[in-house]
């Protein structure tokens, strides 16, 4: 009785660490630079 053993997977698994940051660094730039230009709006509009 042989057990058929998994295939280890083709591709490597990229580190999902590494994509996590990028997004959380683009979210943060985003909002960093949406709330600047809401608060020069604000300022600029009195």
């Amino acid at each position: 009785m042989s057990a058929t053993r998994k295939r280890p997977p083709v591709l490597p698994s990229k580190p999902k660490e590494q994509v996590n940051k990028k997004g959380l660094i683009w979210l943060i730039s985003i909002f960093g630079a949406v709330v600047v230009i809401v608060s020069l709006l604000l300022i600029f509009s009195q």
